[in-house]
């Protein structure tokens, strides 16, 4: 660990309704007394992309590198990087097995990149258990997906457009 490194402590999640359609991510990012708060949507996604894009963004506004702690419902998100999922994927290829390739590299891709700038540790916490700031990003990620006009998740359209995808 380095010493001198800010600390932070990002919150995060993300929403589809249904799954996959509208979605949209809600972020809280707190360093030392600044709070900050992160939101936005797509027309079309994943819930799992969504979740993602929330950590990306949390740590995206972090301006210099940071030891932090992100907390986040998705077990696929906290598993895949506290287990060596994505390590494993990036090492295949971006495959899941010989004839699965991995889903969302695109997003796990710039994951990665930012792991190597930040110092992150990822924390699961049970979703709608009264987390206030967990909550927070509940209702900013519902609040972004009911926005009008939303952009285009170009990671999940142009690839859907290819290929039939589940909605994971």
């Amino acid at each position: 660990m380095e010493s001198g490194r800010k600390k932070a402590i990002v919150y995060t999640d993300g929403a589809c309704d249904p799954n996959p359609g509208p979605g949209g991510y809600g972020v809280v990012v707190i360093e030392g007394s600044n709070r900050k708060e992160l939101s936005g949507g797509y027309r079309l996604t994943t819930n799992n992309r969504m979740e993602l894009t929330a950590a990306i963004k949390g740590l995206e506004v972090l301006i210099t590198a940071s030891k932090v702690t992100l907390l986040s419902d998705s077990k696929y998100l906290v598993d895949a990087m506290t287990s060596g999922w994505v390590e494993r994927w990036k090492s295949m290829n971006w495959m899941r097995n010989r004839r699965e390739k991995a889903l969302n590299a695109d997003l796990w891709k710039r994951m990665l990149v930012l792991c190597e700038k930040h110092q992150v540790e990822f924390r699961w916490v049970r979703g709608h258990a009264g987390n206030k700031e967990n909550e927070r990003c509940d209702w900013l990620s519902y609040e972004a997906l009911r926005k009008p006009g939303l952009p285009a998740d170009d990671g999940y359209e142009k690839k859907s457009a290819r290929q039939p995808r589940l909605g994971l």
